[in-house]
């Protein structure tokens, strides 16, 4: 049984935070080290350029996100790990993929039609006002880094999965317009890990400013927890664990048995200072270890952008083979290229040109076999020449006096007999 292909993209617009790790990260390192999967991570850095316009932020995203996943011990000798701007194969494929996809998918796509309502609710007259060609065809983008490596699986939140149900629409249109080379792509969607809360309740993201990042000192920490809301409930007094932001983010991240132990003082009333403290403490534990190597990384940048030129000439080796055959498939070829199917054809001809002297060179020595008596004659013959010209003649005058297919057979006994008697007549 074939191994499946796993892939996921981390866009480099920000620092990753807790969120990020229990929803994506954590749940992407497990699956590498399944050996059933063949796993790609890349650092979607040209999908930041479509809403950061910031280099800075995209530069230091970079940095931290590429050493976040290798602090956290992803192995690349397993998965491989790679910067999007290091494949050139994958913008030459989005191209290909554009070329093929309409322009009303791209209309339906969210991001833009979100776009287009907020200027319509603002009164623009140009609805289009701000949309650049970035966010219009990101979906195209999306499709490219899926398709580039055939990938089956894309673990994607519920707000992504439009993305891969159009990744395989184009997919299909290449496949039925050219040669069928695209693997159509599911979406994986995990519900425990789609709403990860952050500290105001909400789903923790950058957008809400409400984050924890994965990997900020142990005071610093610890504060942020402090600020996470919660509701008038003293000590003592039973409190909901699951309508509270501490306990599901304790969840995450402990075991069962200690989740049902936190639940547990939940119900008997623990007071939200000591549920904030044992929080603070159980992640701080968690994360020292990884917190340390990735200081001890991003102060060896070096060492980390060897990790990411290993991964992409690994990757690049598979999309350089499979954008050949892309682009074979679409007519990009050698002036010199034959297609398979002519070739056959033409390996087809040639054989048969082959049968058709076998055949002939056979129905020869059939005619001589039968004509050996007359060519006996003229070789015994006292005056061969003379002999040769009056055998040509009367089998001459034989073809004329017949009709049809008998004709054509004397004619053929004609013809060798004039070949084998050249040399007398």
């Amino acid at each position: 049984m074939s191994k499946k292909t796993i892939l996921t993209g981390i866009t480099t617009t920000g620092i990753p935070h807790i969120g990020n790790y229990l929803g994506a990260i954590k749940p992407a390192i497990d699956a590498s080290e399944n050996p059933a999967y063949n796993s790609y991570f890349f650092l979607a850095d040209y999908h930041a350029l479509i809403k950061c316009h910031d280099p800075e932020r995209v530069a230091e995203s970079t940095r931290a996100i590429a050493a976040t996943w290798l602090a956290l011990g992803l192995d690349t000798d397993k998965a491989t790990f790679y910067r999007q701007t290091d494949i050139p194969e994958i913008p030459e494929l989005a191209w290909i993929l554009t070329c093929q996809t309409s322009k009303g998918l791209m209309n339906r796509a969210h991001a833009y039609k979100a776009a287009v309502d907020a200027n319509r609710e603002a009164g623009r007259e140009d609805l289009d006002d701000g949309v650049t060609m970035g966010l219009f065809s990101y979906p195209i983008l999306m499709a490219a880094d899926i398709l580039m490596f055939n990938a089956d699986i894309i673990p994607v939140g519920k707000d992504q999965v439009q993305h891969i149900e159009m990744a395989r629409d184009i997919a299909g249109r290449f496949n039925h317009q050219f040669e069928s080379l695209l693997t159509l792509p599911e979406a994986q969607v995990n519900e425990e890990t789609q709403l990860i809360p952050g500290l105001d309740g909400r789903k923790m993201s950058k957008s809400y400013d409400n984050t924890i990042p994965l990997f900020v000192e142990s005071d610093e920490l610890y504060r942020l927890i402090k600020l996470i809301k919660t509701d008038s409930r003293g000590p003592g007094e039973p409190k909901d664990p699951d309508d509270s932001t501490l306990f599901q983010l304790y969840r995450c991240f402990a075991s069962p048995t200690e989740t049902e132990q936190m639940r547990k003082a939940f119900l008997e009333g623990i007071s939200w200072g000591d549920a904030k403290k044992q929080l603070f403490e159980y992640l701080d534990a968690t994360l020292t270890g990884p917190r340390q190597q990735y200081k001890a990384l991003m102060n060896d940048l070096g060492y980390v952008e060897q990790i990411l030129h290993k991964g992409a000439e690994k990757a690049r080796t598979e999309a350089a083979r499979r954008l050949s055959a892309i682009r074979i498939a679409a007519g990009i070829r050698p002036l010199t290229y034959v297609a398979p199917r002519a070739q056959a054809e033409a390996e087809k001809k040639e054989k048969s040109a082959e049968e058709l002297e076998r055949i002939e060179a056979g129905r020869q020595r059939a005619i001589l076999l039968q004509l050996k008596p007359l060519l006996d004659q003229v070789a015994n013959a006292d005056d061969k020449p003379q002999a040769a010209k009056k055998l040509v003649a009367e089998k001459q005058a034989e073809v004329e006096q017949l009709k049809k297919k008998a004709r054509q057979k004397a004619q053929n006994e004609l013809d060798l007999l004039t070949q084998e008697l050249a040399e007398w007549l």
